[in-house]
C-alpha cells in the first residue's frame, strides 16, 4: 500500500495544476471559519452570524460537513487530471512495463482517493473543533463528540464521489471530458427525477415515492448522506413555527445511504479495473 501511495504522490508532487487545486481546496475548507466574521451593524440592527448557533456543538458537525462537501469539485479535478496525465504523459504504460500490474495501478489510485478523503475529513474535524470551542454555547464532552456520524458520512461521500471521478477519468481519458461527463450524469439524474414526479403526479405521497427510487442513483445517494442543515437551526425552526410551517428532521445519517454509496464505490472501482484490464494500452 505505502509503495503504491509513494508512486502516486511522487507524480502529484511534480504536477503544478494538482498542487494549485489542492491548495485552493484546503484554502476553501479553511474559509468556512470566515463565516464567523460575518456581521451586520446598521443602526438598531445588529447581526452576527456566529451568534445564531451555527457553530454550536453538535450542530457544527452537520453544518460544516455540508458546506465542506460543496468544495469537493476541486479535488475531483485533481483526481480526473491525475488519470488524464497517465495517458498524456504515458506514465501508465511505463508503470506497467516497470512491473506494476493493472490491479496495483487501480489500487494505487483508490488508495490516493482514500488519503484525500481522510485528510479532508481530518481537516474539517479540526476546523470544526476549533470553531466550536470558540463559539459554541455547549462545551460538555458528551455533547461535543455526539453526532460525529456526519464526519463518517462526509468521508464516505468523498470516497464515492472521487471513485466516480476516477472511473470517468479512465473511461474518457481527458480531465475536461470526465468533468463534463459528471455534469451530464447529474443532468440525467435530475431529468429522471423530474420524469418520476410527472409519472407519480396523481399519487398522495409523491415525494416519498420519487425519493424511494432516486435514493439508489449514485449522485442522489451521495447527496442523501448529508442533507441541508439549515432547517435544523434553532432560529429557522423558531421562525417556521411562528408562520405555521413544519420542517422534516434531516439531522440524521442513515445506514441505508452509507450502504448504497459504499456499493457504488465498489462498483466504480471494479468497473475501472475491468475497463483498464480490457483496454489495449
Amino acid at each position: 500500500m505505502f509503495r503504491l501511495l509513494n508512486i502516486e504522490f511522487h507524480k502529484l508532487k511534480h504536477n503544478k495544476a494538482s498542487k494549485v487545486l489542492s491548495i485552493i481546496y484546503f484554502g476553501l475548507l479553511t474559509s468556512i471559519a470566515l463565516i464567523a466574521a460575518i456581521k451586520f451593524d446598521i443602526g438598531p440592527i445588529k447581526f452576527h452570524l456566529a451568534d445564531q448557533g451555527i457553530f454550536n456543538f453538535p450542530y457544527i458537525w452537520h453544518f460544516n460537513t455540508y458546506l465542506a462537501a460543496i468544495f469537493k469539485f476541486f479535488l475531483l479535478l485533481v483526481i480526473v487530471s491525475m488519470m488524464a496525465n497517465e495517458y498524456s504523459n504515458k506514465t501508465l504504460k511505463q508503470n506497467l512495463i516497470d512491473g506494476l500490474s493493472k490491479k496495483e495501478f487501480i489500487l494505487s489510485k483508490f488508495y490516493t482517493v482514500l488519503v484525500f478523503a481522510a485528510i479532508s475529513t481530518l481537516f474539517v474535524f479540526i476546523t470544526s473543533l476549533i470553531l466550536g470551542f470558540i463559539y459554541s454555547d455547549f462545551n460538555e464532552l458528551r455533547i461535543i463528540f455526539s453526532r460525529l456520524e456526519f464526519l463518517l458520512a462526509f468521508f464516505i461521500k468523498l470516497v464515492g464521489f472521487f471513485s466516480f471521478g476516477l472511473f470517468l477519468g479512465i473511461l474518457v481519458k481527458r480531465s475536461a471530458f470526465a468533468v463534463g461527463a459528471m455534469v451530464v450524469w447529474l443532468i440525467v439524474e435530475s431529468m429522471f427525477k423530474g420524469y418520476l414526479f410527472y409519472s407519480f403526479r396523481n399519487e398522495d405521497n409523491i415525494t416519498e415515492s420519487v425519493n424511494n427510487i432516486m435514493q439508489f442513483l449514485p449522485l442522489e445517494a451521495m447527496a442523501n448522506l448529508i442533507k441541508e442543515p439549515f432547517s435544523g437551526l434553532g432560529a429557522v425552526r423558531s421562525i417556521a413555527n411562528q408562520i405555521g410551517e413544519s420542517f422534516l428532521d434531516k439531522s440524521s445519517v442513515h445506514f441505508t445511504d452509507i450502504l448504497i454509496v459504499s456499493i457504488w464505490t465498489v462498483i466504480f472501482i471494479y468497473m475501472s479495473y475491468r475497463l483498464l484490464k480490457k483496454r489495449d494500452l
